[in-house]
């Protein structure tokens, strides 16, 4: 029997939305010609031998590499489609990916694949078991790092995680980019959340929180790619403004409860 499968009939498809899946992966990618196949390849050839009707998104956020030629040109052992984000950013490019999916069950991973695809095998077990959502940890008990990031970068890493944690209480690794959702309830979390940024993940698990789900943090053996797109001083900055303006919508909306 497939644990994938829903009693319930696919929903109607609406407007640029995909045929119904078991599972749909997005993929954000920004001139990742480089690493897509052979990330295609690992993950299509996992999912192959899965009982589950999958499909992976790759989403083109404006790349001026060869990205989306790479994936149209070749053979997957699962269904692959490319679809185009013109608005920079990680958190458009996953809503881009997500808002289209009529599967069951969405998330999304990182082209370089810094957490390994069989985490999907207990990510699906936890929301089979009634969680929300299920993320990968680098941070969580148990978790482990093979091939540690950059001194500038655990350093940011460390405060940011601390100013997050303060967002989203018990979560110990927001930003780890390999997070599986029940596809309802991340779709209407998406429609309230503003931030297209790095801190785009600590938006959306506050917002599904808010709404009363369950996450539940999976710990990970990860491995730093040095290939990394992140610019720590670039995208650290705009991570942080992000976070601030997360914690200013916060008070707002505390102060505005409190009056009522």
């Amino acid at each position: 029997m497939n644990p994938l499968k829903s009693s319930s009939a696919p929903p109607g498809r609406a407007p640029n939305r995909r045929g119904h899946a078991d599972l749909e992966l997005v993929v954000p990618a920004f001139n990742e010609a480089a690493r897509l196949p052979a990330t295609l390849a690992e993950v299509t050839g996992f999912l192959s031998a899965k009982p589950w009707h999958t499909r992976v998104v790759v989403v083109d956020n404006g790349s001026t590499d060869d990205t989306a030629a790479i994936v149209d040109a070749r053979g997957w052992d699962v269904e692959v489609v490319v679809v185009g984000c013109s608005r920079p950013g990680k958190g458009a490019a996953v809503r881009r990916g997500i808002a289209g999916s009529t599967a069951r069950l969405v998330g999304f991973i990182d082209a370089d694949l810094s957490t390994p695809v069989p985490t999907l095998n207990q990510a699906i077990a936890e929301l089979e078991a009634g969680a929300t959502a299920a993320i990968a940890s680098r941070h969580a008990p148990g978790a482990e790092l093979t091939h540690p990031q950059p001194l500038l970068r655990r350093l940011g890493g460390s405060v940011f995680r601390l100013l997050a944690r303060r967002l989203v209480p018990g979560i110990h690794d927001t930003q780890c980019g390999f997070k599986i959702f029940d596809r309802v309830a991340v779709q209407q979390a998406l429609h309230r959340c503003q931030v297209n940024g790095f801190a785009f993940d600590v938006e959306l698990l506050r917002q599904l929180r808010r709404a009363g789900g369950r996450i539940a943090e999976i710990p990970v053996t990860w491995t730093d790619d040095a290939r990394s797109t992140f610019r720590p001083l670039r995208d650290g900055r705009a991570a942080f403004t992000d976070l601030l303006r997360l914690y200013r919508a916060d008070r707002l909306g505390t102060s505005q409860a409190g009056a009522r």
